[in-house]
């Protein structure tokens, strides 16, 4: 079976994340190993024969065999996302094919660069296959995590993130508010702009190798603001949607 193939997937269990972002466990009859940083494709149809297909990003890591971890946001009017909040069940199939995408992946392995990884909303979530396949390994490669949100119950991950970070000095998370900080919050609160990524840089050893993902603006920022630094083209990987999400 090809990995561009459509199979049935078994839903085994759905995790809120926050209010507005759940995660997927589905099981794969046909599991190929995937790359941290790749998705799956999902479709959906109707009885009428109507199919909607999106894109989601895997959020588990490759060592999680047999099974994939979808984490989705649910859209305002997203027709897939509406329907995975509100009509699905565990037990239910879904739809699904992959993984796809060879460009936005971390490998992972001994000897690599220093890991910088910023992400925008929803856009941590390939971020976070990365850090979960960093720790399965074992690997000590420095690695900071720049998740950048609204407020903070918009923050994905957040309790899990914040025990990796204590459990591995060699990962770092930052996190900024745009819209409203915990009380007494000394840390960022604003987009990512030149003086925060230059801070955020120096707390990493040189020559970072860089993932950015999540709204086409933040991204675009980031990116810009990263070359414009002095990291090359090729050491910043990017990864954007648009504002009705994937």
């Amino acid at each position: 079976m090809s990995r561009l193939d459509w199979q049935q997937a078994t839903v085994t269990a759905i995790r809120p994340e926050t209010p507005r972002v759940k995660t997927f466990t589905l099981a794969l009859p046909a599991f190929t190993p995937h790359l941290a940083g790749q998705h799956y494709d999902l479709r959906l149809t109707a009885e009428g024969g109507y199919q909607a297909e999106r894109s989601y990003s895997v959020a588990s890591p490759p060592e999680q065999t047999g099974e994939i971890e979808l984490t989705v946001e649910l859209i305002a009017d997203g027709e897939v996302s509406g329907y995975l909040f509100e009509g699905v069940a565990v037990g239910d199939l879904l739809a699904v094919r992959g993984p796809i995408g060879g460009y936005f992946v971390w490998p992972g392995a001994a000897g690599a660069a220093p890991l910088l990884l910023v992400g925008g909303g929803s856009g941590v979530v390939p971020l976070m296959a990365m850090l979960r396949h960093r720790q399965r390994v074992g690997l000590r490669v420095p690695a900071l995590l720049l998740l950048v949100v609204r407020t903070p119950e918009d923050a994905i991950y957040h309790a899990e993130l914040e025990a990796m970070a204590q459990a591995d000095p060699a990962f770092t998370l930052v996190l900024s508010y745009t819209r409203q900080a915990p009380a007494g919050w000394a840390g960022y609160q604003r987009r990512p702009d030149a003086p925060m990524l230059a801070e955020v840089l120096a707390r990493l050893p040189p020559s970072p190798q860089c993932y950015v993902c999540g709204p086409t603006g933040l991204v675009e920022t980031v990116a810009n603001t990263l070359q414009a630094s002095g990291l090359p083209p090729t050491a910043i990987l990017t990864e954007r949607f648009g504002p009705t999400g994937r």
